[in-house]
């Protein structure tokens, strides 16, 4: 059986996918509108959808930050103790000397 979050964390990834298809298919037509009617194009439309989408996406980031933060304090994580990607753990700045070995 799936769990809730399992669940949510899918829905999201699929929510995101659609929208970025629905950018590229939106970006696509525009250019294809553009081409074919140069003088009569309404593109503040297409931008003020461009805006909406990426509305969508923001909040779709924000929502999948705050089901991450649920996850983790539920296991017990604070905030405070995950490194970002790439981090080296006794790196704290990218350029300060603090933390690293000599």
């Amino acid at each position: 059986m799936k769990t809730p979050e399992a669940e949510t964390r899918r829905a999201l990834a699929r929510l995101r996918r659609a929208v970025e298809k629905a950018r590229r298919e939106v970006r696509g037509l525009r250019e294809t509108l553009d081409r074919a009617e140069a003088d009569g194009f309404p593109g503040d439309d297409y931008t003020a959808m461009a805006e909406h989408l990426d509305a969508i996406t923001e909040l779709v980031n924000r929502e999948q930050s705050r089901q991450q933060a649920k996850i983790l304090r539920a296991g017990g994580i604070g905030p405070g103790r995950l490194r970002r990607a790439g981090e080296h753990p006794l790196r704290r700045s990218a350029g300060g000397d603090e933390g690293r070995r000599p």
